[in-house]
């Protein structure tokens, strides 16, 4: 069990990509520089439909499928099939960890609190991710929506985590960079603190552990 804060705070449920690292943003940013692929082409391209993206977050289909269905979708917006094979490769070269939050993530472990990842991420992608920083030595439990067929904000993922913390949602504080997933475990009973940028986050961080 974690230890209770003032605010009665007992456990930190944190996502990784574009809050333990650097904006999620410039990574797609620089998939689409280096493949050529208009911003604007490559979300139209996961619009349609239910978007590959969160199926292959899900764990319903292989990286493979999704880089297949993705240039399929592309090759109508661009008058050709682009090659995507470089995608994974791009996108982690332009992603580097979050140094200040990674520290804070330590010094909350280090306070007594109980410690959870909830991240939405790709199966073939653990290997990468789990090597920018030393996930296990300070998550207790880490909950990837690729292994477990559902992805934030659906309630189910938020329910999963709690069961697999032994927390009740009032004694959690959530962190993420997507306001919609923050309402999401909101909605859920949670805490949540909507990360904008280190400063901000960090402050409210400590303000709501006050």
């Amino acid at each position: 069990m974690g230890e209770p804060q003032a605010s009665g705070i007992r456990a930190i449920v944190s996502d990784f990509g574009g809050v333990l690292t650097t904006p999620l943003l410039g990574s797609f940013e620089r998939v689409q520089d280096e493949i050529a692929i208009p911003a604007e082409n490559l979300g139209k391209a996961l619009e349609r439909g239910d978007n590959p993206l969160f199926e292959l977050e899900r764990g319903e289909i292989e990286e493979s499928e999704f880089l297949e269905l993705l240039s399929a979708q592309l090759e109508p917006e661009l008058g050709h099939r682009p090659r995507l094979h470089r995608f994974r490769e791009v996108y982690f070269d332009a992603l580097d960890p979050n140094e200040p939050m990674i520290e804070l993530m330590r010094e909350l472990k280090g306070s007594g609190l109980k410690m959870a990842m909830l991240t939405n991420n790709v199966r073939e992608w653990e290997p990468l991710w789990r090597s920018m920083m030393p996930v296990d030595e300070i998550f207790e439990e880490v909950v990837d929506s690729a292994f477990v067929g559902c992805r934030k904000p659906e309630g189910r993922i938020y329910r999963l985590t709690l069961e697999r913390i032994g927390m009740p949602a009032e004694a959690c504080l959530f962190i993420d960079d997507l306001l919609v997933n923050c309402e999401g475990a909101k909605k859920a009973g949670m805490k949540a603190v909507h990360f904008r940028d280190d400063e901000q986050a960090i402050a409210e961080i400590r303000a709501a552990l006050a």
